[in-house]
């Protein structure tokens, strides 16, 4: 993973625990990189399991919601960065569509050494929407994290269902998006 992505989960970090409790999160997780990372870095996507794992030790709160809530927080770094994406004309199901030939297509610019993962789309009916979230990293539920805050961005009444499907050697999940 680039080391942008892990700058974005120790600042949404800071924002939201006591930045002594950080560091000492980080030294504690004992981590390769030393938990030292450069946004063009490259680091194993292992460590952010480490900090995690250790976050919800110490926080109480589960895995699977600390990595929703960093989806989260990262449509907000997507809004900030690609504001173009998220006009007024715009609404969860186009800004989703776009994910691959948008977002990633400038990240790849920025970081050309980056392994993205990849969204495809389908449409089931009018106003349902087939998302496939494919990686070799375990991050569906960033995925859902980010899915479920653009909604909330759009202020849309949009269900979300997720199918998680383990094919080796790259996991993916299917979420069906469906307007209320």
């Amino acid at each position: 993973m680039k080391g942008v992505v892990y700058s974005e989960f120790l600042e949404m970090l800071e924002g939201s625990f006591d930045p002594v409790f950080v560091e000492n999160l980080i030294e504690e997780a004992d981590l390769p990189s030393g938990g030292i990372y450069t946004s063009v870095g490259t680091y194993d996507w292992r460590e952010m399991v480490q900090l995690v794992s250790l976050l919800s030790e110490k926080s109480g709160t589960p895995v699977a919601d600390l990595i929703k809530s960093f989806g989260g927080y990262l449509l907000h770094v997507f809004v900030r960065s690609h504001g173009q994406m998220f006009t007024r004309d715009d609404n969860t199901y186009t800004v989703l569509e776009r994910l691959n030939d948008r977002i990633h297509v400038d990240v790849k610019k920025l970081y050309p050494d980056a392994e993205l993962p990849t969204f495809a789309h389908r449409w089931l009916a009018e106003g349902q929407l087939e998302l496939t979230y494919r990686s070799p990293r375990p991050f569906a539920d960033l995925a859902e994290g980010l899915i479920r805050e653009c909604i909330k961005y759009f202020g849309e009444d949009i269900a979300v269902t997720r199918r998680d499907i383990s094919v080796e050697p790259e996991a993916h999940t299917v979420f069906v998006l469906t307007q209320q």
